[in-house]
C-alpha cells in the first residue's frame, strides 16, 4: 500500500480527483444536470398518465358558411351519449375519455369553434385536428404529414364507429389541410430562427466575455480609457448584425425549399427580433458578468438555454407538458419571443399583437444588462 500510494501515476489520479471534487459547479453541471433534463422530457413524454388530445369541431351549413355554434347533428348526438360537457378557453367542450389499463387512458376533448379560431388553433399546436359533420357525413381536416394529426384521425375514426350512433363514419371525408401555416415545417422554422438568436447571443457574448476573462485578456482591457457599457454594446451590435444574417440566411432557403412564406407584417417582426435580441443579450451579459472559469461559464448558459429549448416549444408544442406547467412555460423569454414569431409568420400577426411580448422582451433585457453592467468584474 505504501509503494501503490508513493507510485507517481497513483499520486497525480489522486490530485486530479481531489481538483475535481472542489469544483461543485463542475458537479452540479455534469451530474445533476443531465438528471434534470431528463426529468423535464419524461414529463413531456413518458409521465402523462392520460394521453391528451383536442379536436376542434366546426358547424358547416349547406352552404358551407362555416358559423360558430347552430344546429343540431348526428356529432352532437354522439357526445352527448358519450362525452362529458365542459368548458375550455371559454368555448363549449366535451370530454371523451377512454379507459385502457394496458395502454393507458386517451382523453379527448372535443371543442366548438368557428374555422378561423380552429386554424389557427392547429397553427399553435394546441389542437391535432378539425371535425365537421356535414349531412350526417364526418369529414377530417388535418396535415396528411403530420403523424401525430394521423394518429389521432385513426383512433376518432375507430371511435366514432363503435359508438353504435347513425353517423355516416363508413365512408368518412378527408380533406388534407395545404394551408400555410398548418405544416410542421411551418411551424419549426420560426423556432429554429428565435433558437438560432438565443443560442447565438448567449454563447457568441457570454461565453467570449468568460473565455476573455479566464485568459486575463480582460484585465488588459481594463488599462484601457474605455468603458464598460462601450465594451458590451459593441459585443451587443456585432451579434445582432451576425444573428440577422443568420436568420436571413435561414429564412432564404426555408422559403427556397419548402415555399416558407411571412404572412404577417414584416416591420413588426424586425422590432419582434430585435427585441429578442435584446432580451437575450441582457441575460448573456448578467451570466458573465463576474464569471471566471469556461467551465463554469459553459454550465451557466447550458442552464439557461437547454431547459427552454425543451420547454417553450421550438421542436414540439408545449402543450404536451401538464397543464399546470403551462404558465410556467409561456412567461419564459424564449417562449414569448418564439410564439410572437410564429404568429406573424403563420397567423398574420401585426403591431398590436406583437406590442407585448417585444415590450416585455426589451424591458427584461434591459434590465438584466443593467445588473450585469453594474456586477460586472474585468478580472
Amino acid at each position: 500500500m505504501k509503494n501503490l500510494k508513493n507510485n507517481q501515476l497513483y499520486r497525480l489520479t489522486y490530485s486530479a480527483f481531489l481538483e475535481t471534487i472542489r469544483e461543485p459547479e463542475v458537479l452540479f453541471w455534469g451530474m445533476l444536470f443531465p438528471v434534470l433534463i431528463s426529468i423535464g422530457l419524461g414529463l413531456a413524454f413518458t409521465q402523462k398518465s392520460v394521453s391528451k388530445h383536442q379536436i376542434m369541431i366546426v358547424d358547416v351549413a349547406a352552404n358551407h358558411v362555416i358559423t360558430d355554434g347552430g344546429r343540431q347533428t348526428q356529432l352532437d348526438s354522439i357526445l352527448a351519449a358519450h362525452a362529458t360537457p365542459r368548458e375550455i378557453g371559454g368555448k363549449n367542450a366535451h370530454t371523451w375519455t377512454i379507459q385502457d389499463n394496458t395502454l393507458g387512458d386517451t382523453e379527448f376533448n372535443f371543442v366548438r369553434s368557428d374555422w378561423e379560431a380552429s386554424i389557427i388553433a392547429l397553427k399553435r399546436g394546441e389542437a391535432d385536428l378539425i371535425l365537421t359533420d356535414s349531412g350526417g357525413t364526418v369529414c377530417y381536416y388535418f396535415d396528411p404529414h403530420n403523424s401525430q394529426a394521423q394518429l389521432v384521425y385513426m383512433k376518432i375514426s375507430a371511435l366514432l364507429k363503435s359508438s353504435g350512433q347513425t353517423v355516416n363514419t363508413d365512408k368518412p371525408s378527408i380533406s388534407p389541410l395545404t394551408l400555410k401555416g398548418v405544416r410542421y415545417i411551418d411551424f419549426l422554422i420560426p423556432g429554429l430562427i428565435v433558437f438560432g438568436v438565443m443560442s447565438s447571443v448567449l454563447w457568441g457574448i457570454s461565453y467570449t466575455i468568460i473565455e476573455k476573462r479566464s485568459q486575463k485578456l480582460l484585465r488588459r482591457l481594463v488599462a484601457t480609457p474605455m468603458k464598460k457599457s462601450n465594451f458590451l454594446i459593441a459585443l451587443m451590435f456585432v451579434r445582432i448584425m451576425m444573428n440577422i444574417v443568420e436568420a436571413l440566411v435561414l429564412f432564404f432557403f426555408a422559403w427556397l425549399i419548402f415555399d416558407i412564406r411571412i404572412q404577417g407584417n414584416i416591420g413588426a417582426l424586425i422590432v419582434l427580433f430585435l427585441a429578442g435580441n435584446i432580451g437575450f443579450t441582457g441575460i448573456a451579459v448578467l451570466i458573465s458578468c463576474q464569471t471566471s472559469k469556461t467551465e463554469v461559464g459553459t454550465g451557466w448558459i447550458n442552464a439557461v438555454q437547454m431547459p427552454m429549448m425543451i420547454l417553450s416549444g421550438i421542436f414540439f408544442s408545449y402543450h404536451n407538458f401538464p397543464e399546470w406547467s403551462i404558465g410556467f412555460i409561456k412567461a419564459l423569454p424564449l417562449t414569448a419571443f418564439a410564439d410572437g414569431v410564429r404568429s406573424i409568420f403563420n397567423e398574420g400577426a401585426g403591431w398590436v399583437e406583437i406590442l407585448m411580448p417585444s415590450l416585455s422582451l426589451s424591458a427584461f433585457g434591459i434590465i438584466c444588462f443593467l445588473i450585469g453592467l453594474r456586477l460586472f468584474k474585468w478580472y
